[in-house]
């Protein structure tokens, strides 16, 4: 496989200080995130601390989005939640939360391995721009509580900020203050260019040390749950688990699906190589079915912690590699320490984070919206759908517009064109005639698709042959007709039977080789005939040229016989 520029990507390039220090950012970061996300879906909160080690090393290995995360997402930890509670289980049964996590693995994998990750090429830049923006929103949102110290009750991304700011009397100082103070730091580190990688962890740990020192009154990763000095333990899968969670799994790696197609296209690869969705898909499957076996809850693309290691000066595979291992050694050596980091410090830097990857998204947003109006409403619509529907959901309703005005656009650029020759022999584009001409053989050429719906504009384009004599029709269909639709050949016939009545010859040409098979198979060829039906060939306007000249001994053929 090569990348972009004819080269074939390094499975595992050499390692750089800015990977092992963004990774060591993502791990820290994946302290006091991956807590709280296993909290919100009812887990007990390692859960969450294990999401980010065995899964985050074996996704980094083989994701073709070579700087993607994988870990546990609020999304999926609240899906993991409604299918177990599905299921009648415990969320405390760690085998049941085992056979969860590794049916997902095998579904992802599966899914890969079959290359259905090829769905999302159907999805326009429109409708990722619209989802790719409503997830960064969701990060800001998600960050609301940690910011302010009020904690919204709404589940709609748009519905937390209406509430978060119709209650601005119930908001804190200290948490206030401590994340405008983050957000100075890391904006002052970013000013000098040599150290701008670094603004995350330097504001992470800065203001960190001085609200501890200080003795600030914030909520820190410590008061979400004790962080545990041990290791993943291994855990077996629960077998007779199975039959109760095996629909669930596939609902929760569609959800997966959905954040890491948005990750492939917010984040491009350092290197110039292409992401491949269906690979890192079956990345995310094996990152599963290892992680299920060390404790960990179902795991996908997470464009938070992806955003971290990236504004942490992420360049290659290695960053998330390092996030899993700094995590793991972190947890096992000084666990205890990351309990004092305030969750306004980890706020503040989503909301930077949020910011960027919202930032990031302005020339596509531009570009959509100047496009045309059906880019710019599946934008929209993906967008509010994003934030105010499960993820699976938006991503879906999204690819499901985006094809459907693609259809009407296609539909609409479907026409008819006068081919006429000049007197050096040449083929000039025009208009077709209101009214086919009398004495003479007009040529008209067909670019379109053979998309059904191009079907009634193609007609109403078509010349009135009301009192028509002596004349001809060639029909070029070179390079369209490429999708095979009855509609289409019915229109056909029905054009050729009435030509055919006023007795006007009709001569098919530039026919590809598919669309000959097809009139062949369908009987459609007989109407036309098959020696007026003239096959494409390698000269561009070779068949136009030789239907001209059937044409034309058609109609002296019928001259002479009255």
């Amino acid at each position: 496989m090569t990348d972009a520029r004819g080269k074939t990507p390094r499975r595992l390039p050499r390692p750089t200080v800015k990977d092992a220090v963004s990774g060591l950012v993502t791990g820290l970061f994946s302290i006091p995130e991956g807590m709280a996300y296993a909290s919100i879906g009812g887990f007990s909160a390692p859960l969450g601390l294990w999401s980010g080690i065995v899964p985050t090393i074996i996704g980094s290995v083989f994701a073709r989005t070579v700087l993607m995360v994988t870990t546990l997402t609020s999304a999926i930890a609240l899906s993991s939640q409604s299918v177990l509670a599905s299921a009648g289980l415990d969320p405390g049964d760690i085998g049941a939360i085992a056979t969860m996590t590794v049916l997902v693995g095998i579904v992802m994998l599966i899914l890969g391995l079959l290359k259905l990750g090829s769905v999302m090429s159907y999805v326009s830049t429109a409708v990722m721009t619209g989802f790719t923006t409503g997830i960064a929103l969701q990060i800001v949102a998600g960050a609301l509580k940690d910011v302010t110290g009020y904690a919204p009750d709404s589940s709609n991304t748009i519905g937390k900020f209406i509430e978060e700011f119709a209650h601005i009397g119930e908001w804190e100082a200290a948490p206030l203050l401590t994340t405008a103070a983050t957000l100075a730091v890391w904006l002052l580190v970013r000013l000098f260019r040599r150290l701008r990688a670094y603004a995350t962890l330097v504001a992470l740990v800065v203001v960190s040390v001085a609200c501890t020192l200080a003795r600030v009154p914030v909520e820190t990763v410590a008061d979400i749950a004790a962080i545990p000095r041990s290791l993943p333990p291994f855990t077996l899968p629960d077998i007779a688990a199975v039959p109760a969670l095996a629909t669930g799994a596939v609902a929760i790696a569609l959800v997966a699906l959905a954040q890491a197609a948005g990750i492939s296209a917010a984040v491009a690869n350092p290197d110039g190589s292409r992401a491949d969705a269906s690979k890192d898909f079956t990345a995310q499957g094996l990152a599963n079915i290892g992680g299920g076996l060390f404790g960990a809850l179902p795991t996908g693309g997470s464009l938070s912690r992806t955003g971290v290691g990236t504004s942490a000066g992420a360049q290659t595979r290695w960053s998330g590699i390092f996030a899993g291992i700094w995590l793991a050694v972190i947890v096992l050596l000084v666990g205890p320490l990351a309990g004092y980091i305030p969750m306004a410090v980890i706020g503040g830097l989503m909301l930077a984070i949020g910011g960027e990857l919202i930032a990031g998204r302005r020339q596509d947003i531009a570009l959509v919206l100047r496009t045309s109006w059906m880019s710019a409403v599946a934008m929209l619509v993906t967008f509010v759908a994003t934030t105010g529907l499960p993820l699976q959901q938006a991503i879906f309703l999204g690819a499901g517009l985006s094809i459907v005005l693609t259809a009407v656009g296609v539909a609409q650029s479907a026409r008819l064109i006068a081919l006429t020759r000049d007197e050096d022999g040449a083929w000039n584009l025009g208009d077709p005639p209101a009214t086919l001409p009398s004495g003479t053989t007009t040529v008209l050429h067909y670019s379109g698709a053979g998309f059904f719906a191009e079907v009634s504009r193609i007609e109403q384009e078509w010349p009135d042959i009301d009192g028509v004599t002596d004349a001809a029709i060639v029909l070029s269909v070179r390079e369209s007709t490429g999708v095979p639709s009855a509609t289409f050949l019915k229109s056909l016939d029905r054009r050729v039977g009435q030509l055919r009545a006023r007795g006007i010859p009709f001569v098919l040409c530039g026919v590809p080789a598919r669309t000959l098979r097809l009139l062949e198979r369908t009987d459609a060829i007989t109407a036309v005939g098959r020696e007026n039906v003239i096959p494409a060939g390698p000269v561009l306007m070779g068949a136009v040229d030789e239907a001209y000249a059937r044409a034309e001994a058609l109609r002296a053929e019928r001259r002479s016989g009255i």
